[in-house]
């Protein structure tokens, strides 16, 4: 069954349009609490949010949607995605909900689910709440409805949680951090984790105001960052997105490491203490010569689809426990049972820590191919995958760059999107074969 609703990651769109609107919003949580009540008697389910103004409107009509069925509600509040999956089995709640969209602008918003054991839910399970929705609802009656209270202190227990994920015999001491939250989900946490474990922490991106979220600063625009650990000589920066799920990391010389290389580190971290890991999973994104490493290494790696409930997939298939993608979503499945950008912040840290080396000394010999992403707005009903020149195109760029690269096309999950990467030896030439073969959609 196709899904109507369901994206890559959950149910998003712009608030005020279908299916973004109270109305739907409440049937979904309706229709999600018939499909929890067909093996459980009286579900409970978590729900956390991002500071978007349009928050307090969906997780009204969330938490009356599910009474209506006959579900408990937990409100945690503003916290990051990650700390939603964490308290879900923490706390054995029956599901966890967000009101996120991510890294988009604040007039987006979006559901998405954590299983009970703080995982992302299968597509079975989407198509049969995307049934439920088709069927008229079935109100419970006054004695059944569902109850709501909030959870005390959801942000406390999560910084603990993230804490413990730091080796107890290790500590942040004498490093001066920057943590940029994206006026996001972590504006409260993030700076105390990092304080709490003995680093010097100062913060931008922490002052939300429903409108602000993402704007010019998060893991999504990373100058703002680069400028402050500069002007506060740090020796790191800390950039979340707006739910504190995916993360970028900048050094003292202002040097930018996005997910590719910090999935690598990470990996050499194990490696380096004995612990190599049985395989390793990027997408189509990943960069080729983390690829390469990994091969140097005697390490499998190999690629699932873009977004990371499809490396999660790969990992869970395989049994294996690391993974990323370049835009800072890292999973390391011994720690966190999501991407989390603050967990995987900590595990980048120790290594540093631990071996008495920066990042850029960690990742000495893994030199990035320079890779050129292009956007491309699609209209709507734009059939992208007839265009004849859009085609051609492509064909002579792979043939131009022959095995020194390598041409990735494919439509954003999340956004009316086109996406045109080109990999090469030669960034001027990645640069131009992706303006050449962007050009002939936006044209």
């Amino acid at each position: 069954m196709a899904r109507q609703y369901f994206g890559t990651d959950g149910i998003r769109g712009t608030v005020g349009q279908a299916p973004i609107t109270p109305d739907f919003v409440l049937r979904l949580a309706h229709a999600v609490g018939r499909v929890l009540k067909r093996t459980q008697a009286r579900p409970t389910v978590l729900i956390g949010k991002d500071t978007r103004i349009s928050g307090y409107m969906l997780e009204s009509a969330l938490e009356s949607g599910f009474n209506s069925a006959g579900v408990d509600v937990v409100l945690l509040g503003p916290v990051p995605t990650p700390a939603v999956a964490y308290l879900t089995r923490a706390q054995r709640a029956s599901l966890g909900v967000v009101i996120s969209a991510s890294h988009n602008p604040f007039p987006d918003n979006g559901i998405k689910f954590f299983s009970a054991q703080g995982t992302k839910l299968s597509d079975a399970w989407e198509e049969a709440v995307e049934a439920a929705l088709a069927e008229p609802p079935v109100w419970v009656d006054s004695a059944a409805l569902g109850r709501a209270r909030r959870l005390d202190d959801a942000s406390g227990r999560y910084i603990e949680f993230c804490k413990s994920t730091f080796p107890n015999d290790l500590s942040l001491r004498g490093l001066k951090l920057v943590v940029d939250a994206a006026h996001g989900a972590a504006y409260q946490v993030a700076p105390a984790v990092f304080h709490e474990l003995g680093a010097e922490v100062a913060s931008i991106g922490v002052r939300p105001d429903g409108l602000n979220i993402n704007k010019d600063v998060g893991a999504t625009h990373p100058q703002a960052l680069i400028a402050e650990v500069k002007a506060q000589g740090a020796d790191y920066g800390i950039a979340l997105d707006g739910d504190a799920d995916r993360l970028q990391l900048v050094d003292a010389s202002g040097r930018l490491f996005n997910g590719d290389e910090l999935l690598w580190l990470m990996a050499a971290d194990r490696m380096a203490r004995g612990d190599k890991p049985a395989g390793v999973v990027g997408t189509l994104m990943t960069n080729k010569a983390v690829e390469v490493a990994f091969r140097r290494a005697g390490v499998e790696f190999v690629r699932a689809k873009v977004g990371d409930r499809y490396v999660l997939e790969e990992l869970d298939r395989r049994g294996w426990l690391l993974g990323g993608e370049g835009s800072g979503h890292l999973l390391a499945l011994d720690r966190q049972t999501t991407g989390d950008g603050l967990v995987s912040a900590l595990q980048v840290l120790q290594a540093c820590v631990r071996r008495g080396q920066t990042v850029a000394g960690l990742l000495e010999g893994v030199q990035l191919f320079p890779q050129t992403l292009i956007n491309v707005r699609l209209a709507p009903g734009q059939d992208w995958q007839s265009n004849a020149r859009l085609v051609a195109e492509t064909q002579k760029a792979e043939a131009e760059l022959g095995d020194a690269g390598r041409v990735l096309i494919r439509a954003s999950g999340t956004e009316p999107l086109l996406r045109v990467m080109v990999e090469a030896r030669d960034a001027a030439q990645a640069e131009a074969c992706a303006k050449r073969i962007a050009a002939t959609v936006a044209g």
